[in-house]
C-alpha cells in the first residue's frame, strides 16, 4: 500500500510540472530566416529554461495572449500584420525583442514602426550622418550598463568576427542604452564609437529590446552575445 500511495504521489507531481511547463511564460519567434533562430531557442532553453516556437511572419496566430515574449528577426519586408502586432503586444504589456535587421533600411517603408520605437535611418553619406551596413566585418561590443539585470554578468567587452555591423542609426526618446559598438573601418582607418547596439525602452504597459548583433548563426553562439538575449527574454 506505501508504494502505491507513493507511485500516486509521484504521478500527482509530474502532472504538476506538465502543467506548470505548459503555463510558463512562452517565448514566439517571428523569423523568416530559421537556423539562427534555431540556435537562439536552444541557448534560451538552456539559459532560463524557457520553450521557444519559431514561424514565418506568414503563420502569425490570431492573438500573442499566450506568450509573454515576442522575438522579431525580419531580414526582408515587415508585413503590416506583424508591425501591428508586435507593437500592440508590447503596448499590453509584453515584451517585444528586436534583433538585428529588424532596424534596417527595409522598415523604412513601414509606417508605423520607426516612429513607435524611435528610429530613424538617416539617408545620405556616412560621414554626413548617413545609415549604413558593412560586411563581414570584426566589430566589439561594449557593456554600457553593467549594473543592469541583463547586462550584469555581460563582460566589458566582447569581439563579433565575419558579421555585419549597422551605423548612425539615430535614436529619440527616451530608452536604457545597453550595448555599444567601436568599428574600425580598414580601408579609411577610421573609429566609429556609438551607444545604439543595445538598448531598452518602455512601449505602453511593457517593453522593447533591440540588439544590432545577428547577421550570422555563430553571433547567436557567442557565449556572452547569447546569455544577454537570454537575460532578456526572463525580464
Amino acid at each position: 500500500m506505501l508504494r502505491r500511495h507513493f507511485l500516486r504521489a509521484g504521478a500527482v507531481l509530474a502532472v504538476a510540472r506538465r502543467a506548470r511547463a505548459a503555463a510558463a511564460p512562452s517565448v514566439l519567434i517571428i523569423a523568416d530566416e530559421r537556423p539562427a533562430m534555431e540556435v537562439l531557442a536552444a541557448q534560451i532553453e538552456r539559459r532560463v529554461h524557457l520553450r521557444s516556437e519559431i514561424i514565418t511572419p506568414d503563420a502569425l496566430p490570431g492573438s500573442l495572449a499566450s506568450h509573454r515574449v515576442l522575438v522579431v528577426y525580419i531580414h526582408k519586408d515587415l508585413p503590416a500584420a506583424v508591425e501591428t502586432a508586435s507593437l500592440e503586444h508590447a503596448r499590453r504589456g509584453g515584451t517585444l525583442l528586436l534583433l538585428h535587421h529588424s532596424i534596417s533600411s527595409h522598415k523604412r517603408k513601414n509606417k508605423d514602426w520607426f516612429p513607435a520605437l524611435g528610429v530613424t535611418l538617416p539617408l545620405g553619406d556616412l560621414d554626413a550622418g548617413g545609415y549604413k551596413y558593412f560586411d563581414p566585418v570584426t566589430f566589439d561590443l561594449v557593456n554600457l550598463a553593467p549594473k543592469h539585470p541583463v547586462m550584469r554578468k555581460a563582460p566589458a567587452t566582447f569581439t563579433l568576427a565575419k558579421t555585419e555591423v549597422y551605423l548612425n542609426h539615430q535614436l529619440e526618446g527616451p530608452r536604457t542604452p545597453l550595448l555599444g559598438l567601436l568599428y574600425r573601418d580598414q580601408k579609411t582607418g577610421r573609429q566609429w564609437r556609438q551607444d545604439t547596439a543595445g538598448w531598452q525602452r518602455p512601449l505602453g504597459k511593457g517593453q522593447v529590446f533591440y540588439f544590432m548583433p545577428g547577421h550570422t548563426v555563430a553571433d547567436f553562439e557567442d557565449d556572452s552575445y547569447a546569455q544577454i538575449l537570454a537575460n532578456a527574454v526572463a525580464r
